[in-house]
Order: structure tokens, then C-alpha cells, then sequence
């Protein structure tokens, strides 16, 4: 087995090679939105990819995962979900599983494997670290949909940004509802290619254009009774809004299973402003 190749149950046929695309790509294994590195099968028309954290179990069943959310759960991990299709949710995203998931057979909690592997803090730059937090009435209330208490969140240590695991999917999915449906069309770059209207043309792959990502820097907070929120404070409130774009690209970064500086950075030139 060469550094860098894996066999895998889920694509017998062919070794499955680690790879880095600024694309985006539909995972074969939990059937969610990634970017960045994945395995992708080298062979041309196979068009196989896996998250890092789905290519993980190499052969069912690994070892039970412990969250620390759940510090009483053992988390197996399941090539598909139990029950019918459409009957199970991620508990951190919320999403639907449509996939690989882990699952804790005595609460029947779910989790996708790239949320389950989300970090627990992250460096957004400027001095502002920001970190998961479980689902919360008391939390701070989302940038991007003003609410509270919808999904794990990733928060800053002055509680003055908050964001949603859950906005962050629906902004991908939004965006980016083509991935996966035309795999095979288009450019290379490897990264699996499909169709899409607008984005940014990658340097390299063909033509291949990168769909932006509708809303992220848009905020729940702009406007409240016709006067700004941000303008209602000063101090940590301001330095935190200044910083919220960039603290978006870095938490996307993460959910697409990839949270490195510079997958954020080619995130940021997708946001549409």
C-alpha cells in the first residue's frame, strides 16, 4: 500500500488516492457537500470520492466513537443509516442522513462523519478564536439567522458571533445545490466536475467554475427596528463584525471537512457579497 492510498469497502475495484482540489465534490460515502482534500479514485470515469473522515473505516465495523457532547453514547459507525430512508437526522447539523453516520444505538442519536469530526475551536484570525458549542437556548443568537438554540454553533469567546452549523448547510446547499448531479461534465482539476451557473473560474481545471456561496456574509444582524445592531455597541462587538466575514469562510472551511487556512482563504473569494 503506497503513503497516500487506501482500499476501501465502498470502491473494492480500485485503491482510492488522497488528492487536493479547490472544488467542490459530492461524497459517495455520507452523500454530503466536501472541498478541499478527499480520496478520489484515480481511474478515469470512476468519479469516486470520500471525505478524509469517511474514508476513515476502512473495513466496518472500527472502534465506537466518543463525543464529548455525548460523554454516555457510543457512536458505531454505519455504512447507511437504520430505518427508512428520509427518517434520520444528523444532531448536529441537522441534515438528513443519507448516508455513512454514526449512530448511538441506545439514545439514537446521528452523526454525520465529517461533524463528528468537526473541531472544538477555531483560529479566525485577529486574535479571535472560536468554539463548537452544543445545542443551546442560552446561546448567542446566530449572525446569520438571529436565532438561537437550532444546531451546534461555533461562537466566539466574546459572545459577540455566533453561527449555526445548521445556516452553514443550508448556505451550501443553497449555493451549491448542483454537486454531484453532473459528475463527469466540464473541466478536470480531478475534483469531480459538474455544472453550475456563475462562481469562479479554478486556474487549471478547463473552465471549471466554482459556485459561490449565496449569503454568507449576509447577517441577521444588519438591521433591527431600521438602526444597525452592530452600531448599538462598540468595542469587542465592532472588532467581532469586522471579523465575522472571515470567521464564516473558516467555519465553512470545517463543515466541508477541510478547516485548513487555506481552503478558508479560497472560500472567501467564493463568497458572494
Amino acid at each position: 500500500m503506497r503513503y497516500g492510498e487506501v482500499s476501501h469497502f465502498s470502491h473494492p475495484q480500485h485503491r482510492l488516492r488522497l488528492e487536493h482540489h479547490d472544488t467542490p465534490f459530492r461524497c459517495d460515502g455520507c452523500r454530503e457537500v466536501g472541498i478541499g482534500a478527499r480520496f478520489r479514485c484515480p481511474y478515469p470515469g470512476c468519479d469516486h470520492d470520500l471525505h478524509r473522515q469517511c474514508a476513515l473505516p476502512l473495513s466496518p465495523p472500527p472502534p465506537p466513537l466518543r463525543h464529548p457532547f455525548y460523554p454516555s453514547c457510543a457512536f458505531v459507525f454505519l455504512p447507511r443509516a437504520p430505518g427508512a430512508p428520509g427518517s434520520r437526522y444528523c444532531n448536529a447539523c441537522g441534515r438528513d442522513v443519507a448516508g455513512y453516520v454514526y449512530h448511538c444505538r441506545a439514545c439514537g442519536f446521528d452523526l454525520h462523519p465529517c461533524c463528528a469530526a468537526l473541531p472544538h475551536l477555531l483560529d479566525a484570525g485577529g486574535g479571535v478564536r472560536l468554539y463548537l458549542h452544543p445545542d443551546s437556548k442560552a446561546a448567542v443568537a446566530c449572525h446569520r439567522c438571529g436565532h438561537r438554540g437550532r444546531s451546534w454553533s461555533y461562537r466566539s469567546q466574546c459572545k459577540c458571533y455566533s453561527l449555526h452549523v445548521a445556516c452553514v448547510m443550508d448556505m451550501l446547499v443553497e449555493s451549491w445545490h448542483g454537486v454531484g448531479r453532473h459528475k463527469g461534465v466540464g473541466g478536470g482539476g480531478g475534483g469531480g466536475a459538474n455544472v453550475y451557473d456563475g462562481g469562479l473560474v479554478v486556474p487549471g481545471s478547463g473552465g471549471y467554475r466554482v459556485p459561490a456561496i449565496r449569503g454568507a456574509a449576509k447577517s441577521a444582524h444588519a438591521s433591527r427596528g431600521g438602526h444597525s445592531y452592530w452600531g448599538r455597541k462598540k468595542g469587542k462587538v465592532k472588532r467581532c463584525c469586522e471579523i465575522a466575514g472571515f470567521a464564516a469562510q473558516v467555519v465553512i472551511s470545517a463543515v466541508l471537512g477541510d478547516p485548513t487556512a487555506l481552503i478558508a482563504g479560497v472560500i472567501g473569494s467564493l463568497i458572494a457579497r
